[in-house]
Parts: structure tokens; C-alpha cells; sequence
């Protein structure tokens, strides 16, 4: 069995050959913190390392929300130092951006049971995720330019390689939320169920490929994500963009804006 952490921002329950990586900060839409981000990093290195009978993994949420990006307030805290390194020597951004290629990099496929919103980083979670079931109450959205940011988590192209271009350039220039019809429509997910069959339904999938032969299903996750872009590739490209917004007056409007729950004001400096 399964045996790490312990964890403070997720839990795993396995079953068999199946785990269920759940985030668990309920009060903040499982909104992403660099612990939370070092915690998902950490039991996926497990899982693809150190336990070989694990063949596939399910990631949900716990409460409303699977993911709605990463955390304002730990953001807000990090203004000022977030193009240096913490006293780990990592910096905050790649931490949390870094899940995307993750997911990719494992050999054990992953299915994103999207319970709720889904936003920012979020979506770059469950769009990294290779199967995507939604509950009927899931939300997706690109938000990142309501931020005074540019989208990151490998979304600049996840979005596009699912959807195409014209979804994608909508999502990420308008911020806009969609529903989980619209998802389905578009392409971005796989199936929607009630919520509360979005794990079931999910772990069911995963127990559908974990009973096939590990060897050829790790092989078939290598061989499948070659025909999307280099996730790593394109999360160095997006940390280069987003160098000419990060310290901007408006991204830092943005981030107080959203805190004190007002209108932003934005001033194009």
C-alpha cells in the first residue's frame, strides 16, 4: 500500500491499483499554495517512483471547488520576492506551474474528477490530466488576464491542442467562466456526470485501465502525449511572457482588487 507524507493540503486513499489524490483546502476552492503545490509533486514522485503497482491515479476536490488556481492572498505575500528564490532555492511560480508537466511526466495515466470550478492553475491541472470527468456543477475558465497575468500551467496550449486556437484565444482573452456543457461541447472534457458520481465514476475509469496490462498502458500515455506540445517547453515560454506583467502596476492592482473584493482599475503600467 500506498504510505507518504504526511500531507497537511491533500489527501490519497488507495484501492487496489487506483489512488485518489484529493486537495483539501475547501475554504479556498482547493486554491493552490506553494506547500499544497509541493505536496502534489512529492505523492506523485511516489507513486510514479517508489510504487510500481499504482496504474493509474484520480485527482478531485474536496468541498466546491477542484481547483481555482493558485491562492491570491499567498500570491498577494509574494509580490515583492517572487523572482528570487525561497530559502529551498525554488522559485514560487515553477513551483505550482511545474504540476503541469508532472501529470505529463508520470507513467501512470490520470483522470481529473472536476467537481467544481476549475480556474487559472486549476485548469491547467485538469487540462495536463489525461481524462477529464465533470460534475454537472464544474466551471472552467482561463482567468488569468483578470489578474493582469498571462495564462501559465502549460494553458496557453493545453486549451488549444483540446479545442483548438479560437477556444483558446476566447478562454484566455476573456477570462470569461463556462459551464460544463459548454466543456463537453468544446471538447475540453470527456464526460459529465451528476456530482456525486463525478470520483465514482472516475475511480470506475481508472479501474477499467488499471486492469490491462501496466506495460502497454504506461507505454500508451508516453506514446499519446507526443502528439501534444512540450509541456516543459511551453511553461519556459510562458515564464518569459509573463516577465513584462509581473511587476506591473496593474498586476498589483489586480491582486488588491481581488482582495478587497472591488472593481479593478487598470491603468496600462
Amino acid at each position: 500500500m500506498l504510505s507518504a507524507g504526511p500531507f497537511e493540503h491533500i489527501d490519497f486513499q488507495q484501492q487496489e491499483y487506483v489512488v485518489t489524490i484529493t486537495l483539501k483546502r475547501p475554504d479556498r476552492l482547493n486554491a493552490i499554495t506553494w506547500d499544497m503545490a509541493n505536496e502534489i509533486h512529492n505523492v506523485l514522485d511516489c507513486i510514479d517512483n517508489a510504487f510500481p503497482e499504482i496504474r493509474a491515479v484520480v485527482i478531485t476536490g474536496k468541498g466546491r471547488g477542484f481547483c481555482s488556481g493558485a491562492d491570491v492572498s499567498d500570491m498577494a505575500k509574494r509580490l515583492d520576492s517572487e523572482q528570487s528564490n525561497d530559502e529551498n532555492g525554488t522559485n514560487y511560480p515553477s513551483v505550482t506551474v511545474q504540476l503541469a508537466p508532472h501529470f505529463r511526466r508520470i507513467s501512470q495515466p490520470i483522470i481529473a474528477a472536476v467537481n467544481g470550478v476549475a480556474a487559472g492553475a486549476g485548469l491547467g491541472i485538469a487540462l495536463a490530466s489525461d481524462i477529464r470527468i465533470a460534475s454537472t456543477e464544474a466551471r472552467f475558465g482561463s482567468v488569468f488576464v483578470k489578474r493582469s497575468l498571462v495564462p501559465d500551467t502549460g494553458v496557453s496550449q493545453l486549451i488549444g491542442a483540446l479545442s483548438g486556437p479560437g477556444i483558446a484565444y476566447e478562454m484566455s482573452l476573456t477570462g470569461n467562466i463556462y459551464d460544463a456543457d459548454w466543456a463537453l461541447a468544446k471538447g475540453l472534457i470527456n464526460e459529465i456526470v451528476s456530482p456525486s458520481q463525478v470520483v465514482t465514476r472516475s475511480v470506475d475509469l481508472a479501474n477499467q485501465i488499471a486492469c490491462n496490462p501496466p506495460l502497454a498502458v504506461k507505454a500508451t500515455k508516453g506514446l499519446m502525449n507526443n502528439i501534444y506540445p512540450d509541456l516543459q517547453e511551453v511553461i519556459e515560454a510562458e515564464h518569459l511572457a509573463s516577465q513584462a506583467v509581473r511587476g506591473s502596476k496593474d498586476r498589483i492592482e489586480a491582486v488588491s482588487a481581488f482582495l478587497e473584493k472591488r472593481e479593478p482599475r487598470f491603468i496600462g503600467r
